[in-house]
């Protein structure tokens, strides 16, 4: 069985009621609910929450919401690992075994179906525990360059000050969209960041980390940009 784990506590606190407000005419999280239906892979979409309106806005786009998360498992500092185990663990008990589960973030807008897809069919086909969405970082990251005390400049790696560009190695990041695991890997805890993972690479634009206003609203911007093409 596959499944879909939307993990959405009540709680936000950058962005009150960040998982049900209103973005580009929907909640938040009605977006992560629908690409995982039109994905056509999952066996059940879930729903992991510990309030009540979030549930009834997710059981009103067509996720499931079977039980409460517990409140030792919604508070700022858990992390999303526990969150899922939980939820796989719930379903063992009720005679519903897992074998390939998605974590999809409720506040991924930008999230494919197609994308999910892919990390599926490369869990399946290879010795992996994990398949995620990353993404390039715009600028080298060897050239980054930190504020001092006294509001002055230095580089992380002033060795890299006359390297060309095109000659530092690319680097990436986690797109924060989705996580395909075995349930294996995610009871027993297992490094999402490790080389038992493969990459589902997005392009730049697709990806947008929303955790103050500004990102909230430079995210509305793109979607409807993108939305207009």
């Amino acid at each position: 069985m596959n499944v879909a784990i939307i993990p959405a506590r009540g709680g936000s606190k950058r962005i009150p009621r960040k998982n049900v407000k209103d973005f580009c005419g929907k909640p938040m999280i009605a977006r992560s609910i629908e690409a995982a239906h039109l994905a056509g892979c999952f066996d059940r979409v879930i729903v992991s929450t510990d309030d009540s309106e979030i549930a009834d806005v997710a059981r009103s786009f067509g996720a499931e919401v079977p039980f409460i998360r517990p409140s030792e498992l919604s508070d700022d500092h858990t992390g999303t690992s526990p969150v899922v185990a939980h939820a796989i663990q719930w379903l063992a008990e009720q005679g519903g075994a897992a074998n390939f589960v998605c974590c999809i973030y409720a506040t991924a807008p930008f999230v494919q179906a197609e994308d999910i897809v892919k990390g599926l069919r490369l869990i399946q086909s290879e010795d992996i525990q994990f398949a995620f969405s990353v993404t390039s970082y715009a600028f080298p990251i060897q050239r980054a360059i930190r504020l001092t005390k006294d509001n002055r400049i230095e580089m992380y790696s002033p060795e890299n000050f006359l390297v060309r560009s095109q000659d530092l190695e690319e680097a990436w990041h986690d797109a924060g969209q989705f996580y395909w695991g075995t349930s294996k890997a995610w009871l027993s805890g297992q490094p999402i960041f490790g080389h038992k993972s493969a990459p589902v690479i997005l392009p730049r634009h697709q990806v947008q980390d929303i955790d103050t206003p500004e990102d909230w609203v430079r995210a509305e911007w793109l979607y409807k940009a993108m939305t207009l093409i």
